[in-house]
């Protein structure tokens, strides 16, 4: 049975081990780490099997920033999930739940740079048919959005743009 939740204080270290074996370098997990100490604004969730942390989600504070306007929204990354427990449904599960509770909330937007293949299944399309683009160099498939509210994202086009903690890192 797979428990999600937000994530507590007992579950920083295994979050950071998590980020690090799932994506076979350091970096996603110093990103974590960074966010947490920097912003208050996260939205931090876990996958939890037999008392332990298979999988993590997180989203952050991001903008998209247009030429009359900036409105702000959230970014999903990163997301990952234990080898041993992939292609199980729990990344999926960590997504719609985090979709979910943001939805809740006067959220607008949700952005995410990830495979063009995977996402479109939570309702993600390309940002580029929206007028949006990556402050990074990513091919247009892979920079996608969810759309939360039209009437606040309608008409705005411009420039997304993550927390400096991604580009810090990177």
């Amino acid at each position: 049975m797979i428990e999600i939740r937000k994530e507590e204080p007992d579950d920083v270290d295994s979050i950071r081990e998590l980020n690090q074996e799932a994506f076979g370098q350091a970096q996603e997990a110093e990103i974590v780490d960074k966010l947490r100490e920097n912003c208050s604004d996260l939205l931090s969730l876990v996958a939890v099997v037999e008392n332990q942390v298979v999988g993590h989600i997180l989203f952050s504070p991001a903008l998209i920033e247009g030429e009359d306007r900036t409105l702000r929204g959230m970014a999903l990354a990163p997301m990952a999930v234990l080898p041993d427990y992939q292609r199980q449904g729990i990344g999926s599960a960590l997504v719609r739940d985090g979709i979910t509770r943001l939805a809740d909330t006067p959220c607008p937007f949700v952005i995410v740079l990830g495979h063009a293949e995977y996402y479109p299944r939570f309702g993600f399309e390309p940002a580029g048919r929206h007028g949006i683009r990556s402050e990074w160099d990513v091919p247009d498939e892979v920079f996608m959005i969810l759309v939360l509210d039209t009437a606040r994202v309608g008409g705005l086009s411009g420039t997304a743009r993550y927390r400096s903690e991604f580009s810090d890192t990177l």
